[in-house]
Protein backbone atom coordinates (compact mmCIF):
# COMPACT_ATOMS: atom_id res chain seq x y z
CA UNK A 1 0.00 0.00 0.00
CA UNK A 2 2.26 3.03 -1.27
CA UNK A 3 1.60 6.41 -2.60
CA UNK A 4 1.93 6.47 -6.46
CA UNK A 5 4.39 9.29 -6.48
CA UNK A 6 8.16 9.91 -6.66
CA UNK A 7 10.11 10.45 -3.87
CA UNK A 8 10.41 14.16 -4.75
CA UNK A 9 7.17 14.54 -5.05
CA UNK A 10 5.57 16.56 -1.99
CA UNK A 11 2.42 14.47 -1.07
CA UNK A 12 -0.62 16.60 -1.62
CA UNK A 13 -3.27 16.46 1.25
CA UNK A 14 -6.82 17.68 1.76
CA UNK A 15 -7.91 18.65 4.88
CA UNK A 16 -11.57 17.89 6.15
CA UNK A 17 -13.06 19.58 8.98
CA UNK A 18 -11.70 23.48 10.05
CA UNK A 19 -11.94 22.73 13.72
CA UNK A 20 -9.84 23.45 16.75
CA UNK A 21 -7.57 20.03 15.96
CA UNK A 22 -7.14 21.42 12.64
CA UNK A 23 -6.32 24.58 14.03
CA UNK A 24 -3.91 24.02 16.88
CA UNK A 25 -2.38 20.69 15.68
CA UNK A 26 -2.68 19.75 11.86
CA UNK A 27 -2.19 22.98 10.30
CA UNK A 28 1.02 24.36 12.38
CA UNK A 29 2.96 21.24 11.91
CA UNK A 30 1.88 21.05 8.18
CA UNK A 31 3.33 24.15 7.45
CA UNK A 32 6.93 23.62 8.53
CA UNK A 33 6.81 20.03 6.65
CA UNK A 34 8.76 20.79 3.33
CA UNK A 35 7.71 16.75 2.17
CA UNK A 36 3.95 17.85 2.58
CA UNK A 37 1.69 20.21 0.54
CA UNK A 38 -2.32 21.03 2.09
CA UNK A 39 -3.95 22.15 -1.13
CA UNK A 40 -7.33 22.48 0.07
CA UNK A 41 -9.39 22.61 3.37
CA UNK A 42 -13.14 21.61 3.28
CA UNK A 43 -15.77 22.58 6.21
CA UNK A 44 -19.23 22.95 6.12
CA UNK A 45 -18.63 27.20 7.35
CA UNK A 46 -16.95 27.85 3.80
CA UNK A 47 -16.16 31.81 5.40
CA UNK A 48 -14.44 29.68 8.31
CA UNK A 49 -12.53 27.28 5.67
CA UNK A 50 -11.14 29.98 3.89
CA UNK A 51 -10.29 31.74 6.67
CA UNK A 52 -8.00 29.21 7.46
CA UNK A 53 -6.65 28.77 3.82
CA UNK A 54 -5.90 32.50 3.53
CA UNK A 55 -4.51 32.05 7.58
CA UNK A 56 -1.78 28.93 6.09
CA UNK A 57 -1.58 29.73 2.54
CA UNK A 58 -3.13 26.78 1.15
CA UNK A 59 -4.86 27.23 -2.29
CA UNK A 60 -8.27 26.22 -2.08
CA UNK A 61 -11.27 26.06 0.32
CA UNK A 62 -14.69 24.18 0.22
CA UNK A 63 -17.97 23.03 1.92
CA UNK A 64 -18.40 19.88 0.51
CA UNK A 65 -16.50 16.66 0.35
CA UNK A 66 -17.28 15.54 -3.04
CA UNK A 67 -16.40 18.79 -4.33
CA UNK A 68 -13.30 18.65 -3.08
CA UNK A 69 -12.59 14.72 -4.07
CA UNK A 70 -13.65 15.96 -7.31
CA UNK A 71 -11.71 18.98 -7.90
CA UNK A 72 -8.26 18.65 -6.29
CA UNK A 73 -6.02 15.79 -7.25
CA UNK A 74 -5.10 14.65 -3.91
CA UNK A 75 -2.61 11.92 -2.64
CA UNK A 76 -4.31 11.73 0.90
CA UNK A 77 -7.13 13.18 3.47
CA UNK A 78 -6.85 13.69 6.79
CA UNK A 79 -10.36 13.89 8.52
CA UNK A 80 -11.14 16.13 11.43
CA UNK A 81 -14.56 15.88 11.28
CA UNK A 82 -17.62 15.79 14.03
CA UNK A 83 -17.09 11.75 14.87
CA UNK A 84 -20.91 10.47 13.43
CA UNK A 85 -19.18 11.83 10.20
CA UNK A 86 -15.78 9.81 9.82
CA UNK A 87 -17.25 6.59 8.69
CA UNK A 88 -18.55 8.19 5.54
CA UNK A 89 -15.47 10.46 5.01
CA UNK A 90 -13.35 7.60 5.37
CA UNK A 91 -15.57 5.59 2.99
CA UNK A 92 -15.82 8.87 0.69
CA UNK A 93 -12.00 9.21 0.57
CA UNK A 94 -11.76 5.43 -0.29
CA UNK A 95 -13.53 5.81 -3.30
CA UNK A 96 -11.42 8.47 -4.54
CA UNK A 97 -8.20 6.25 -4.16
CA UNK A 98 -7.06 8.24 -1.56
CA UNK A 99 -5.19 7.65 1.61
CA UNK A 100 -6.28 8.77 4.72
CA UNK A 101 -5.13 10.04 8.44
CA UNK A 102 -8.02 10.21 10.40
CA UNK A 103 -8.67 11.76 13.98
CA UNK A 104 -9.59 9.84 16.78
CA UNK A 105 -11.88 7.82 16.74
CA UNK A 106 -11.80 5.99 13.69
CA UNK A 107 -15.37 5.54 14.16
CA UNK A 108 -18.77 5.70 16.90
CA UNK A 109 -18.93 1.98 16.64
CA UNK A 110 -17.25 -1.88 16.42
CA UNK A 111 -19.77 -2.40 13.74
CA UNK A 112 -18.73 0.87 12.38
CA UNK A 113 -14.74 0.21 12.69
CA UNK A 114 -15.56 -3.08 10.51
CA UNK A 115 -17.09 -1.66 7.89
CA UNK A 116 -13.88 0.59 7.61
CA UNK A 117 -11.23 -2.48 8.04
CA UNK A 118 -13.29 -3.78 4.92
CA UNK A 119 -13.61 -0.71 2.65
CA UNK A 120 -9.97 0.11 3.57
CA UNK A 121 -8.89 -3.49 2.68
CA UNK A 122 -10.84 -3.86 -0.71
CA UNK A 123 -9.27 -0.67 -1.82
CA UNK A 124 -6.02 -1.78 -0.92
CA UNK A 125 -5.09 1.65 0.70
CA UNK A 126 -3.90 3.06 4.02
CA UNK A 127 -6.21 4.05 6.81
CA UNK A 128 -4.50 5.22 9.92
CA UNK A 129 -5.81 6.93 13.19
CA UNK A 130 -4.39 9.74 14.74
CA UNK A 131 -3.68 8.18 18.09
CA UNK A 132 -0.58 10.86 18.38
CA UNK A 133 -0.10 10.07 22.41
CA UNK A 134 1.64 7.12 21.26
CA UNK A 135 4.11 9.43 19.58
CA UNK A 136 4.94 11.47 22.71
CA UNK A 137 8.89 10.86 23.76
CA UNK A 138 7.94 10.28 26.94
CA UNK A 139 5.38 7.84 25.71
CA UNK A 140 8.51 6.33 22.85
CA UNK A 141 11.22 6.31 25.89
CA UNK A 142 8.47 4.23 28.07
CA UNK A 143 7.58 1.88 25.77
CA UNK A 144 11.37 1.11 24.72
CA UNK A 145 11.84 0.06 28.25
CA UNK A 146 8.70 -2.32 27.89
CA UNK A 147 9.83 -3.86 25.19
CA UNK A 148 13.42 -4.69 26.37
CA UNK A 149 11.86 -6.75 29.02
CA UNK A 150 13.72 -4.00 31.82
CA UNK A 151 10.24 -3.27 33.47
CA UNK A 152 9.37 -7.63 33.39
CA UNK A 153 6.11 -8.58 32.99
CA UNK A 154 3.23 -5.57 32.77
CA UNK A 155 0.72 -6.23 35.42
CA UNK A 156 -1.45 -3.37 35.72
CA UNK A 157 -1.86 0.22 33.79
CA UNK A 158 -3.68 3.01 35.50
CA UNK A 159 -4.02 6.26 33.25
CA UNK A 160 -6.22 9.23 33.82
CA UNK A 161 -7.42 12.44 31.85
CA UNK A 162 -8.80 15.30 33.73
CA UNK A 163 -9.68 18.49 31.91
CA UNK A 164 -11.96 21.15 32.68
CA UNK A 165 -14.72 22.30 29.77
CA UNK A 166 -16.84 25.28 30.74
CA UNK A 167 -20.36 24.67 30.24
CA UNK A 168 -20.77 27.08 27.83
CA UNK A 169 -17.80 25.51 25.76
CA UNK A 170 -19.71 22.00 25.62
CA UNK A 171 -23.21 22.79 23.94
CA UNK A 172 -21.64 21.52 20.38
CA UNK A 173 -21.75 18.03 18.67
CA UNK A 174 -19.49 16.37 21.28
CA UNK A 175 -22.66 17.15 23.90
CA UNK A 176 -24.94 15.12 21.34
CA UNK A 177 -24.68 10.88 21.65
CA UNK A 178 -25.97 10.63 17.75
CA UNK A 179 -23.41 12.71 16.78
CA UNK A 180 -20.49 11.81 19.15
CA UNK A 181 -21.12 8.39 19.94
CA UNK A 182 -20.02 8.99 23.64
CA UNK A 183 -19.05 11.99 25.90
CA UNK A 184 -15.94 11.77 28.32
CA UNK A 185 -14.87 8.31 27.89
CA UNK A 186 -14.58 8.19 23.89
CA UNK A 187 -13.06 11.22 23.80
CA UNK A 188 -10.32 11.55 26.84
CA UNK A 189 -10.74 7.48 27.63
CA UNK A 190 -10.17 5.72 24.21
CA UNK A 191 -6.53 7.61 24.22
CA UNK A 192 -5.70 6.34 27.61
CA UNK A 193 -7.72 2.80 26.51
CA UNK A 194 -5.05 2.65 23.50
CA UNK A 195 -1.60 3.81 25.50
CA UNK A 196 -2.77 1.10 28.25
CA UNK A 197 -3.03 -2.04 25.51
CA UNK A 198 -0.31 -0.73 23.16
CA UNK A 199 2.20 -0.20 26.08
CA UNK A 200 0.99 -3.78 27.74
CA UNK A 201 1.83 -5.22 24.10
CA UNK A 202 -1.94 -5.35 23.17
CA UNK A 203 -3.13 -8.07 25.24
CA UNK A 204 -6.51 -9.17 24.46
CA UNK A 205 -9.38 -7.48 26.94
CA UNK A 206 -11.74 -10.27 28.62
CA UNK A 207 -13.99 -8.16 31.34
CA UNK A 208 -14.92 -4.69 31.70
CA UNK A 209 -16.45 -3.15 34.21
CA UNK A 210 -17.38 0.48 34.49
CA UNK A 211 -19.33 3.30 36.13
CA UNK A 212 -19.77 6.23 34.42
CA UNK A 213 -21.92 9.84 35.60
CA UNK A 214 -25.94 10.13 34.53
CA UNK A 215 -26.34 11.97 31.68
CA UNK A 216 -28.98 14.75 31.80
CA UNK A 217 -32.11 17.07 29.48
CA UNK A 218 -29.26 18.84 28.70
CA UNK A 219 -26.64 16.88 27.53
CA UNK A 220 -26.92 13.07 26.32
CA UNK A 221 -23.64 12.25 26.89
CA UNK A 222 -21.58 11.29 30.17
CA UNK A 223 -19.01 14.15 31.20
CA UNK A 224 -17.02 11.70 33.59
CA UNK A 225 -16.31 7.91 33.96
CA UNK A 226 -14.06 4.86 35.45
CA UNK A 227 -13.49 1.65 33.52
CA UNK A 228 -11.66 -1.39 34.66
CA UNK A 229 -10.35 -3.50 32.34
CA UNK A 230 -8.77 -7.05 32.57
CA UNK A 231 -7.18 -8.91 29.67
CA UNK A 232 -6.64 -12.67 29.04
CA UNK A 233 -2.54 -12.62 30.08
CA UNK A 234 -3.96 -10.91 33.84
CA UNK A 235 -2.49 -7.56 32.92
CA UNK A 236 -5.43 -5.01 33.99
CA UNK A 237 -6.07 -1.64 32.83
CA UNK A 238 -7.96 1.17 34.84
CA UNK A 239 -9.06 4.42 33.25
CA UNK A 240 -10.71 7.52 34.74
CA UNK A 241 -11.26 10.71 32.91
CA UNK A 242 -13.79 14.31 33.37
CA UNK A 243 -14.59 17.01 31.48
CA UNK A 244 -15.23 18.62 35.06
CA UNK A 245 -11.74 18.69 36.38
CA UNK A 246 -11.94 21.10 39.60
CA UNK A 247 -8.09 21.36 40.11
CA UNK A 248 -5.25 23.05 38.63
CA UNK A 249 -4.81 23.13 35.02
CA UNK A 250 -5.03 19.53 33.28
CA UNK A 251 -4.17 16.43 34.27
CA UNK A 252 -3.24 13.61 31.95
CA UNK A 253 -1.19 10.64 33.00
CA UNK A 254 -0.26 7.04 32.42
CA UNK A 255 1.22 4.81 35.08
CA UNK A 256 2.68 0.82 34.59
CA UNK A 257 3.65 -2.13 37.24
CA UNK A 258 5.51 -4.24 35.76
CA UNK A 259 7.67 -7.08 38.12
CA UNK A 260 10.48 -6.05 37.52
CA UNK A 261 9.70 -1.99 37.66
CA UNK A 262 7.66 0.81 36.78
CA UNK A 263 7.29 3.74 34.44
CA UNK A 264 5.17 6.91 34.23
CA UNK A 265 4.54 9.56 32.14
CA UNK A 266 3.67 13.13 32.30
CA UNK A 267 6.31 13.43 33.79
CA UNK A 268 8.26 10.94 32.77
CA UNK A 269 9.49 8.65 35.49
CA UNK A 270 11.10 4.81 35.55
CA UNK A 271 12.64 2.41 38.42
CA UNK A 272 13.96 -0.74 38.24
CA UNK A 273 15.07 -3.14 41.49
CA UNK A 274 18.99 -2.83 41.45
CA UNK A 275 20.58 -4.82 44.05
CA UNK A 276 17.51 -5.45 45.86
CA UNK A 277 16.48 -1.56 46.10
CA UNK A 278 14.26 0.35 43.83
CA UNK A 279 16.20 3.07 42.07
CA UNK A 280 15.48 5.77 39.86
CA UNK A 281 16.52 5.12 35.83
CA UNK A 282 14.62 7.98 34.64
CA UNK A 283 16.44 8.92 31.13
CA UNK A 284 18.18 12.40 31.90
CA UNK A 285 18.68 15.01 28.97
CA UNK A 286 15.66 13.03 27.01
CA UNK A 287 13.77 17.07 26.65
CA UNK A 288 13.03 19.33 23.85
CA UNK A 289 12.29 22.49 22.90
CA UNK A 290 9.25 21.24 21.48
CA UNK A 291 6.28 20.33 23.87
CA UNK A 292 4.95 17.20 23.60
CA UNK A 293 1.76 17.53 22.36
CA UNK A 294 3.36 19.32 19.02
CA UNK A 295 6.11 16.58 18.94
CA UNK A 296 3.41 13.92 19.23
CA UNK A 297 1.08 15.65 15.56
CA UNK A 298 4.82 16.08 13.91
CA UNK A 299 5.78 12.52 14.55
CA UNK A 300 2.58 11.16 13.33
CA UNK A 301 3.07 12.96 10.03
CA UNK A 302 6.11 11.56 9.52
CA UNK A 303 4.78 7.89 10.39
CA UNK A 304 1.94 8.73 7.82
CA UNK A 305 4.36 9.85 4.90
CA UNK A 306 6.53 6.71 5.74
CA UNK A 307 3.81 4.20 5.44
CA UNK A 308 2.77 5.27 2.33
CA UNK A 309 6.32 5.02 1.25
CA UNK A 310 6.48 1.45 2.06
CA UNK A 311 9.37 2.98 4.90
CA UNK A 312 6.87 1.89 8.15
CA UNK A 313 4.86 -0.80 9.34
CA UNK A 314 0.64 0.62 8.93
CA UNK A 315 -0.31 0.69 12.55
CA UNK A 316 -3.29 -2.48 12.73
CA UNK A 317 -6.86 -1.51 12.18
CA UNK A 318 -7.53 -3.92 14.42
CA UNK A 319 -6.44 -2.58 17.35
CA UNK A 320 -9.30 0.04 17.07
CA UNK A 321 -12.06 -2.80 16.34
CA UNK A 322 -10.77 -4.24 19.91
CA UNK A 323 -10.83 -0.73 21.28
CA UNK A 324 -14.30 0.15 20.39
CA UNK A 325 -15.49 -3.44 21.51
CA UNK A 326 -13.71 -2.30 24.77
CA UNK A 327 -15.68 1.27 24.32
CA UNK A 328 -18.48 -0.50 23.47
CA UNK A 329 -18.83 -3.00 26.68
CA UNK A 330 -17.99 0.03 29.03
CA UNK A 331 -20.95 1.65 28.33
CA UNK A 332 -23.03 -1.68 28.54
CA UNK A 333 -20.98 -2.51 31.72
CA UNK A 334 -22.52 1.28 33.01
CA UNK A 335 -25.97 1.27 31.74
CA UNK A 336 -26.67 -2.45 33.18
CA UNK A 337 -24.58 -1.88 36.15
CA UNK A 338 -22.06 -5.43 36.04
CA UNK A 339 -18.84 -6.55 34.43
CA UNK A 340 -19.16 -7.19 30.83
CA UNK A 341 -17.40 -10.42 29.07
CA UNK A 342 -15.94 -9.55 25.70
Amino acid sequence: MTASRSGSERLRVGIIGGGAITQVAHLPVLKKLKTIEVQAICDTDLPKARALADRFAVKDAFDDIEDLLRFESLDAVVICSPNHLHESHILAALSANLHVLVEKPLAMSAASAQRIIRAAEKRNRVVMVGMNHRYRPDVQIVRSFVQSGELGTIESIRGSWHIFRPSRAQLGWRQKRDQSGGGAILDLGLSILDLGLWLGGNPAPVRVSASLDVSTKDRTVEQSGSAFVVCGNGMSLFVDVTWHHLGEGERFGVGLRGSKGTAAINPLTVWKELHGVPVDVSPTGSGSRENAFTASYRAEWAHFEAALAGEAKVPSLQDHLVLHKVVDAIYRSAQDGRDVEL
